[in-house]
């Protein structure tokens, strides 16, 4: 199945994940390491989505492919 669940469940694990990490960093003073950590949770998304996009292309091909 190309868009399995389990991709969407890690998505929304990893943004529940950085919404605590960045409320706790900032409530202790440490605003520009929430920074970081949120950029650092973008590019795991972002990760997570270059991978489905990449499995999307491949089975495009194989279904075109003569």
């Amino acid at each position: 199945m190309l868009l399995d669940v389990s991709i969407i469940v890690k998505i929304g694990i990893v943004g529940i994940v950085m919404i605590i990490l960045e409320k706790v960093l900032e409530s202790g003073g440490k605003k520009e390491y929430a920074t970081i950590s949120n950029i650092a949770g973008i590019v795991i998304i972002l990760l997570l989505v270059v991978n489905l996009v990449t499995k999307l292309f491949n089975s495009i091909e194989t279904l075109f492919y003569f």
